[in-house]
């Protein structure tokens, strides 16, 4: 058995370096918390069985090779099925067997770039009734649940996503609307993204001016400490990092023992012009049981809007919220199917403004 000791500021870039070096099939057998120089970092150790006939020198070529067998073949091939079955379905969707305005939404739908996946779903809802409208054929597609208290009992609140996605300051916004509409309820704002980063002090300066409590989780220690102290909020809101390379949410959220708190929900943070082949990576990178909505930001600087309905039908998430604008004020509204329908069709913002 092959065991080593890593470091680093905190378990996300420590596991990152286990998974580099010893590859996914690394055991963990501590994570724990240090203190080097009056900074506290996270110290894992890991092993691994290694085969000395099996193990291969790092190379350039051979990283290149690996990454294309572990990544490209499933996608090609998956990518190949999805094909086929587009091509099958299309030359079935005839247009002309629907009334002209159903013909006219959905090829509004296509130039707002719905993929085809949803595109069939609309046409058969609407091929099986001609007095079907296009709001009554997306309805089932596209659930919302306002974020807030109300519509979410549980305490704990994570916010996941890729990086610059918008998580910290969606959270930081949800917070402030939040605690403005109920003054006297408790909030804490913790901070999982490393301890060093921009994020945190962004976090922590926002705490501090709206009287929220701050706390930073570093290992596992620290979530388990949180929530010892829990009782002493209403919500917990929590800044997860952007994951490096192959790690996935759910090894993360183990990694924290985050995946055996019952009263967590996690919140994806996405923007609407990532391409298809990224929404697809981020449904299977961010896939957990306790993955609860979908969060859109950065609305005032999009194109189009049918990425909503595609990560809508693909992932069966509900919207929880819809962020717009560079301000932390008005710039954040719980999501409602309303605001959805404006925003897809008349390109109406939920501030009220008209995105060109």
């Amino acid at each position: 058995m092959r065991m080593k000791t890593f470091r680093a500021a905190n378990s996300t870039a420590a596991f990152a370096k286990v998974k580099a070096e010893l590859g996914s099939d690394a055991v963990i057998l501590s994570n724990k918390t240090v203190t080097e120089n009056g900074c506290k970092g996270c110290e894992i150790v890991a092993a691994i069985d290694a085969d000395p006939v099996t193990l291969k020198r790092s190379t350039r070529e051979n990283v290149i090779e690996d990454a294309l067998q572990d990544s490209i073949g499933w996608q090609r091939e998956w990518s190949q099925i999805k094909g086929h079955i587009l091509a099958l379905m299309k030359p079935q969707m005839d247009l002309d067997s629907l009334t002209p305005k159903q013909k006219l939404a959905l090829e509004y739908l296509e130039r707002e770039d719905v993929d085809g996946k949803a595109l069939t779903k609309v046409y058969c809802e609407l091929r099986e009734d001609r007095d079907c409208s296009i709001i009554t054929a997306l309805d089932s597609m596209v659930d919302t649940t306002p974020f807030g208290s109300k519509n979410w009992s549980g305490k704990f609140h994570a916010f996941a996503g890729p990086g610059g996605a918008g998580k910290t300051s969606s959270l930081v916004r949800l917070a402030l609307k939040e605690k403005k509409a109920h003054p006297k309820t408790r909030i804490c704002l913790a901070t999982a993204d490393g301890g060093r980063g921009k994020g945190r002090l962004v976090l922590k300066h926002y705490a501090e001016l709206a009287g929220l409590a701050f706390r930073e989780i570093i290992t596992k220690d620290d979530f388990i400490l949180l929530q010892k102290e829990s009782n002493q909020f209403d919500m917990i809101l929590i800044d997860l990092p952007g994951l490096p390379g192959q790690i996935l949410l759910e090894e993360w959220m183990v990694l924290y023992g985050m995946h055996k708190c019952s009263d967590l929900a996690i919140h994806l943070v996405l923007n609407p012009y990532y391409s298809t082949a990224q929404f697809e990576r981020f449904i299977e990178k961010y896939k957990s049981e306790q993955l609860a909505s979908v969060i859109w930001t950065k609305l005032d600087e999009a194109c189009t809007f049918g990425a909503i309905l595609n990560m809508a039908f693909a992932s069966k998430l509900p919207v929880s919220a819809l962020s717009y604008g560079s301000g932390l004020k008005n710039s954040i509204a719980p999501a409602t199917k309303e605001m959805i329908w404006r925003l897809l069709f008349m390109r109406k913002l939920p501030g009220g403004d008209i995105q060109p």
